[in-house]
């Protein structure tokens, strides 16, 4: 573990001295990383008056980190920064080591916070006002460009605040930073990352939410909207593993819970449709199935595929007196 830590410093310079070639900009605003003491889970949020500034500003990885790396931004700060809180650096010690390397540290806004809830931060002298950052238990709020010196403290202060999980109250952070003036250019992007609090080994099974709005007049309202949206479908996805595994009415709990997250989805509908007229529960599935047939016909078609798939009985008789609800 000392040798891949060395190594990494070592390349740490060459690394960052890329970046000091490139043409700098201003181009992120706030942002907040956390750990869910709770349940491990790590988190990063953002919002910029930038077009798609999730490509750039948060880096998360599930039992290691999350990285926010802002202001004239320098990207190699997320994976490297990840790379050595993986390799055993403390957050902050981390964060200083990719400091010392870089030529351009007083343009650089970074924060970041490993696995056990170390978090640190950097505002460069030169970052454009208002700038600055609050560091709590287990999460950072950093901002620049800001309309007032007041909003990472109103993030700090909503995040510790909020409740529900992780993402819940990222989000409650970007909103309050909104609430108090925000962006001094405006909005037009934003993006958050949730990671699971233990690594499965397997990176894309590890991220619970990853979302992004690339470019929207108000862009923190719609990546609320997604994360909505995400949750259902999370309990969907959950749903499906369970009828592979042949558990339908563990499979039925979760449709239901997707299916009242977005009642007015037809996807959540037609599923747990499907599942109870799967299971000898048709008097019950009917309902269901007439709603989602009024949305769209071409869903009773679907059900007529799904027989020889294997994922519907195929019995003729039920299969008229569900098309009959039509």
């Amino acid at each position: 573990m000392k040798k891949i830590t060395i190594l990494l410093i070592l390349s740490i310079p060459a690394i960052l001295s890329f970046g000091a070639r490139k043409a700098l900009r201003p181009v992120h605003t706030y942002s907040i990383v956390a750990l869910d003491k709770a349940t491990g889970q790590l988190g990063a949020a953002v919002q910029s008056h930038w077009f798609s500034v999730g490509a750039l500003v948060p880096w998360v990885e599930a039992g290691v980190g999350a990285v926010a790396t802002q202001s004239f931004v320098e990207p190699s700060y997320g994976p490297l920064g990840l790379e050595l809180m993986k390799a055993g650096k403390r957050a902050d010690d981390a964060l200083a080591a990719l400091l010392r390397a870089d030529k351009n540290e007083a343009v650089r806004q970074v924060a970041m916070v490993d696995a056990r809830g170390i978090a640190a931060a950097h505002t460069g002298k030169s970052c454009i006002d208002e700038a600055g950052h609050v560091v709590g238990d287990g999460f950072s709020c950093q901002a620049n460009m800001m309309l007032k010196p007041t909003v990472w403290k109103a993030m700090a202060q909503a995040f510790e605040t909020a409740k529900g999980e992780l993402a819940d109250r990222l989000i409650a952070a970007l909103e309050a930073a909104e609430k108090e003036g925000g962006d001094v250019r405006g909005k037009q992007s934003a993006a958050i990352i949730v990671v699971k609090g233990k690594s499965s080994g397997v990176w894309w099974r590890d991220r619970i939410y990853d979302l992004r709005v690339e470019d929207d007049n108000a862009p923190v309202p719609e990546l609320k909207r997604l994360l909505k949206l995400n949750k259902a479908y999370n309990h969907m996805n959950q749903g499906d593993e369970y009828m592979t595994e042949n558990r339908p009415a563990d499979a039925m709990k979760e449709y239901s819970k997707g299916m009242e997250i977005y009642p007015d989805n037809p996807e959540m509908i037609f599923w747990p449709a499907v599942t109870l007229a799967s299971t000898g529960k048709v008097e019950d599935s009917l309902p269901l199935f007439k709603k989602v047939f009024a949305v769209d016909p071409n869903w009773a078609l679907l059900l007529q595929r799904l027989p020889k798939a294997g994922q519907f009985p195929k019995d003729e008789k039920l299969m008229k007196r569900i098309l009959a609800v039509k």
